[in-house]
């Protein structure tokens, strides 16, 4: 059900009776004020000028074929210089209860994404070390996306990028082989970086214990060998933290794989061949600058080894190859500046620009006991998130990573979050679904028992301010769904559900259901608030978090 759409589609039938073509910059949607009626228009405001009348009259002719030739629209007044307030019956809200009992977990799904191709990279972090919680931030965001793109008929898949070559790699194996050769009480210098965590001194003991002449190797090749006992066994404890919190990647992507699969040289040729490069003291450079960049860049350097931007350029043309349409990354808050330049690589290689998208992760700052927890990979002080998951529990974790925008910074309050109490976010709206199930319940111990599909009869009782609220909004879900989708924010939906659960908690604590007289209004109420856990479920579901029927 789209309430927004099915009035879209009744006002472009009636300006196509006008001669005219419905602009797409007409917006549809609910007044910030209730007062204003369930939904406004700018149409007349669009068009006056196009009709030569003036827009209040254009909205006043507009206001009367709708009155006129749509059964539920209850009212359509002019506002202001030309607004359209449209106002529908509460038949037309009492019918989505019927819709959802039909579609059952299905409700709130579209097709508006027509199956388009969606490669969602997310996670990707190093494997120097455990995920950290500015990861699972990452993590929710990216697989809670994927979840809304599916929801809304894309076909996406879920990637991981291992960057298991460069720098960071090689101080890796550096700290296991250092780490390794102190337990042995071997002499060591430390350089003035590597990586101090404890992981990294348990990493060394086991591969110790498993090869015991590990030390009888040269410095590079038991650094070598370091190195690669390391990253599995940091990818492999990833991987567990991943599962643990619900995200399954469906592929892995390997760095070095360009390099072996040609798939670095691919990309050079698209870029030779658009004349966008050239060699500069012995450099490979990119003319970025041909694109609105501050300056261009280099993709190999004169030692002949290639930048970390080259190989994405590799990378996300590869992407391009396997036949994905749209690409969007989940990226740290500090890869900003990272993405005019790969959106012009994009442009260069041939693609259109707006087929590439970025989300940005803002820090998470954890509070525990009321102060901050410090958080550095290196230095071993920081909060994993298998710790935290530990700590709280999934569903929390999940729904407080969700609950603000990505791009804005994050107070996780360990502490609130354990609270079983409406003070708590994920708790809040969890309860509210209980509530339900627990309402259901009782009901049926009472004898209660109600259809599978409702009767109009019945759900025509349902024109009390608080029950016509609970139906506009699971009225509403479809659309914020497409809203989330078009935006990227997976936010929309942990808001949505909060004020559902808002008006659940209100509807429960003023209305008696079950010590009502009239039997007809009973099971009508029984019906929608059935209707409303199926869309608390569906929600939350999008969000990777569960539903209790209990709590």
């Amino acid at each position: 059900m789209r309430p927004t759409e099915d009035i879209r589609q009744h006002l472009a039938s009636i300006v196509e009776g006008l001669g005219m073509i419905l602009p797409e910059k007409c917006s549809v949607e609910p007044p910030k004020d209730p007062k204003f009626g369930d939904l406004s228009t700018n149409v007349a405001l669009l068009l006056a000028k196009k009709c030569g009348k003036k827009p209040a009259d254009l909205a006043n002719d507009i206001a009367s074929a709708l009155c006129t030739q749509v059964e539920y629209v209850e009212s359509a007044t002019t506002a202001g210089p030309g607004f359209l307030n449209i106002t529908l019956a509460p038949s037309y809200w009492q019918r989505v209860v019927t819709e959802v009992e039909e579609k059952g977990s299905s409700y709130g799904k579209s097709t508006v994404g027509r199956g388009k191709k969606v490669l969602l990279e997310f996670v990707s972090a190093n494997p120097t070390g455990p995920l950290h919680v500015g990861h699972g931030r990452g993590a929710a965001v990216g697989d809670s996306l994927a979840r809304l793109l599916s929801a809304v008929g894309y076909a996406v898949d879920k990637e991981y990028y291992i960057n298991d070559a460069g720098r960071q790699m090689r101080l890796l194996g550096l700290s296991i082989w250092l780490r390794a050769r102190e337990s042995r009480g071997l002499p060591v210098e430390w350089p003035e970086e590597f990586y101090r965590g404890e992981y990294i001194k348990d990493i060394a003991r086991d591969l110790l214990q498993k090869e015991p002449d590990l030390l009888s190797l040269s410095d590079e090749e038991g650094q070598d060998h370091a190195y690669r006992y390391g990253m599995q066994t940091i990818m492999d404890g990833i991987k567990q933290d991943l599962q643990d919190f619900r995200v399954v990647q469906d592929s892995f992507f390997s760095e070095k794989s360009l390099v072996s699969d040609n798939a670095v040289d691919r990309a050079f040729k698209a870029l030779d061949t658009a004349g966008l490069t050239y060699v500069k003291d012995d450099a490979y450079w990119f003319a970025a600058t041909r694109f609105g960049d501050e300056k261009d860049r280099v993709l190999r350097k004169s030692d002949g080894s290639l930048t970390y931007f080259a190989s994405d350029i590799a990378y996300h043309h590869n992407k391009f190859e396997r036949g994905y349409s749209w690409l969007i990354d989940v990226w740290g808050a500090d890869h900003h500046g990272y993405i005019p330049r790969m959106r012009a690589a994009i442009e260069a290689m041939g693609h259109d620009p707006s087929s590439f998208n970025v989300i940005l992760i803002q820090l998470v700052n954890l509070i525990k006991d009321g102060n901050p927890v410090s958080m550095s990979t290196r230095a071993g002080t920081f909060e994993t998130l298998s710790d935290v998951v530990k700590e709280v529990g999934t569903d929390a974790s999940r729904f407080m990573f969700l609950f603000r925008k990505s791009d804005s910074p994050l107070d996780f309050d360990l502490d609130l979050v354990r609270q079983r109490n409406l003070e708590n976010p994920v708790y809040y709206v969890q309860y509210a679904h209980a509530r339900i199930c627990q309402l259901l319940a009782r009901a049926g111990e009472r004898g209660i028992r109600l259809p599978e599909c409702s009767a109009e009869a019945c759900l025509a009782t349902l024109t009390g301010p608080l029950e016509l609220g609970l139906l506009r909004k699971i009225a509403a879900f479809t659309d914020c769904l497409v809203l989330a989708a078009d935006s990227l924010g997976v936010h929309h939906v942990s808001r949505y559900l909060t004020d559902l659960a808002g008006l659940v908690h209100s509807f429960y604590a003023q209305v008696h259901i079950l010590g009502g007289t009239d039997d007809v209004h009973t099971l009508a109420q029984l019906l929608m608030m059935r209707a409303v856990g199926t869309v608390l479920r569906a929600g939350l579901d999008i969000l990777g978090v569960t539903a209790p029927d209990t709590m």
